[in-house]
């Protein structure tokens, strides 16, 4: 697993969501150093780390396990926005001494329905050999019905080749992995630490419908809402979330 270290403190391991990197999260990442040992992570399939067929919830858990494991720590805070606050909760489930306090960002321990067509149909799409810039990139994202916010989001992870450009995500494996991806695997017992929940309000990701398999789960768990956010909360409203974050884990 790839990753960068920074700061000094108790160890934060930040994990990213489906088509992001480690950067996803860097803002919170910064305003945690001057406290923390932050542990920025690729997730498998994602950016620098291992290239792999097969990704299942229990599969990426052993991953930050053996990464706490060789950081030579007992355990870690975990903050996982989206498909990561899915690694953190399965991590946190699986190996509960291996984690202090969990952070899930507008995501819920359930399975949901497909979401992401449209976005895989614009990714696998692309003209990677005959594209001559960013900006003819964006386009075919555009005229593939994607929204520029989240078309600009996804050419992050767009780097040159030696032919053009290419994705440093796996988007073969990706897509292959994608039922396990919005799946949820059964646990035997709940997560008994600390534990916050924080959600966009405009988001549709964590609801009421979700509150019972979030409790059942977690049953120690605080929340958090905020207000003019979607499911983007850490970069919409970057100054609140970040906030909320370091308070409950200094707390």
């Amino acid at each position: 697993m790839h990753y960068t270290t920074k700061g000094n403190g108790p160890v934060v391991i930040l994990i990213h969501g489906l088509f992001g990197d480690l950067d996803n999260l860097k803002a919170l990442g910064k305003s945690l150093e001057d406290s923390f040992t932050v542990v920025r992570v690729d997730v498998a399939n994602h950016g620098s780390s291992k290239q792999v067929s097969s990704m299942t919830y229990l599969s990426l858990a052993e991953d930050i396990k053996q990464l706490i494991e060789s950081l030579d720590i007992s355990s870690a805070i975990l903050v996982g926005h989206s498909m990561g606050g899915k690694i953190a909760m399965a991590t946190a489930l699986s190996y509960p001494a291996l984690v202090s306090k969990l952070v899930v960002a507008d995501i819920a321990p359930v399975t949901y329905n497909s979401r992401h067509d449209k976005v895989f149909a614009a990714l696998e799409s692309m003209p990677l050999s005959q594209i001559k810039d960013r900006r003819e990139a964006l386009q075919h994202m555009l005229e593939h019905d994607i929204d520029e916010g989240t078309a600009q989001f996804l050419l992050k992870s767009l780097t040159r080749s030696e032919d053009g450009f290419k994705w440093k995500m796996n988007l073969t494996g990706l897509k292959q992995s994608y039922n396990d991806i919005i799946s949820w695997p059964t646990f035997t017992s709940p997560y008994q630490g600390a534990c916050l929940f924080i959600r966009g309000a405009d988001s549709d990701y964590v609801t009421s419908a979700h509150r019972s398999a979030i409790i059942e789960q977690f049953p120690t768990v605080k929340a958090k809402t905020i207000e003019g956010a979607g499911h983007w909360l850490h970069a919409q409203k970057a100054s609140i979330f970040n906030r909320i974050v370091k308070e409950f884990i200094t707390d």
